[in-house]
């Protein structure tokens, strides 16, 4: 009779860094969703669309409100368009999900990318440098950018810039975009 067999080494403890790991976003789930009034979140928006320079024109839609993992959400006509997360120095950023981007293309704070990175951004990996063909130049270190496809220019990921926007188009080597969330994730398939 054959039994598995686990390696003592191979299995973190419980104090291990590996243990300290954040979820993925795949393990998390929608809480406390509730209906909310644009005036409630009027200032999340104003600061969005000042940062990225579109309107969001959410005039007449149904509004929604929910936790996902440690972001907060809205809800745009039951499609999630906004999220709400923490950055490194534990401030909170506001953004577009990727079906926001598809609604507000010529949004700033985008990255793009040649086709060879696209299917490692499908799998949720980060961005490396070299795939990196372009980035629009207000682009800095820490910023949370939208990486796009250089040909077609529809959006792929979110993530944390590494670098500022020059950096990450002319270095060679490297990570260049923290990912958090991309197209075929938990995120992308809700609604």
């Amino acid at each position: 009779m054959t039994g598995f067999r686990f390696i003592k080494s191979a299995m973190p403890k419980d104090d291990s860094p590996a243990a300290l790991v954040r979820p993925m976003a795949n393990e998390w789930s929608i809480r406390k969703r509730r209906p909310v009034r644009r005036k409630h979140i009027a200032p999340l928006l104003k600061t969005l669309e000042s940062d990225l320079a579109i309107d969001l024109n959410v005039d007449g839609a149904f509004l929604e409100m929910a936790e996902y993992g440690p972001w907060t959400m809205v809800f745009v006509d039951r499609t999630p368009l906004v999220i709400e997360l923490l950055d490194e120095e534990e401030e909170r950023c506001v953004f577009l999900t990727l079906r926001g981007f598809l609604q507000h293309m010529d949004a700033l704070k985008w990255v793009e990318v040649d086709h060879g990175a696209i299917p490692f951004l499908m799998n949720g990996a980060d961005c490396m440098v070299a795939g990196v063909h372009g980035a629009e130049p207000s682009v800095q270190a820490g910023d949370l950018v939208w990486v796009r496809d250089m040909t077609h220019k529809r959006p792929l990921a979110l993530g944390w810039a590494m670098d500022e926007a020059s950096a990450l188009v002319e270095n060679t080597k490297g990570k260049g975009i923290k990912t958090v969330h991309w197209v075929g994730d938990e995120l992308w398939e809700m609604e």
